[in-house]
């Protein structure tokens, strides 16, 4: 079910109830998150500024013609600056993100806060679906959120699943299959 055929789904207000655990606050999810993107990105610059000296600095000039030194120097500043930039974007992406909340009876879609079991491992575990910034665990007090974004495998089979639908996604080991237990 793709996400323009969804329901209207309503805005997140401070007193909504929550499915899945009270304590699971979208809105300290995404303060948190947003701190621990624009605290990678500041490490970030500092590392592609460092890289970026040390591939004009003197001593990395090359001495004889297969000295390459200066030039991996250079691949690695621009491949980080890149990073930067993607940084900069989903932190710009996820400050202006508006929070949405879900009942039990709306099918999963972006800002999502789902708790799925594996079918296999019967684990649980507890994904945010947020629009960039995917692969990042946030503490909500005793539990762990991991963020992921619909262009994860997993991401893309939660969308349009309600509560108690199974779904599946392909890894590299094989399908891993899974049952939706709440949303939020």
């Amino acid at each position: 079910m793709s996400q323009a055929s969804t329901p209207a789904h309503r805005p997140l207000h401070g007193s909504a109830t929550h499915e899945l655990d009270p304590s699971i606050q979208k809105k300290a999810l995404l303060l948190d998150l947003v701190e621990q993107i624009r605290a990678d990105l500041a490490s970030l610059v500092r590392t592609q500024s460092d890289t970026r000296e040390a591939a004009t600095h003197e001593e990395n000039r090359a001495e004889h013609a297969k000295d390459t030194r200066a030039t991996e120097q250079s691949y690695l500043a621009r491949g980080l600056a890149g990073r930067v930039e993607d940084l900069r974007r989903t932190e710009h992406r996820l400050s202006g993100l508006e929070l949405t909340d879900f009942d039990s009876s709306d099918p999963i879609g972006l800002t999502a806060v789902v708790r799925v079991e594996d079918n296999e491992t019967k684990s649980v575990q507890i994904w945010w679906l947020v629009p960039a910034g995917g692969g990042i665990e946030i503490r909500s007090g005793e539990r762990r959120v991991r963020t992921i974004t619909p262009a994860a495998p997993l991401g893309r089979a939660l969308i349009g699943l309600s509560i108690g639908d199974e779904g599946a996604y392909e890894t590299p080991r094989g399908t891993r299959s899974f049952q939706v237990l709440a949303i939020a």
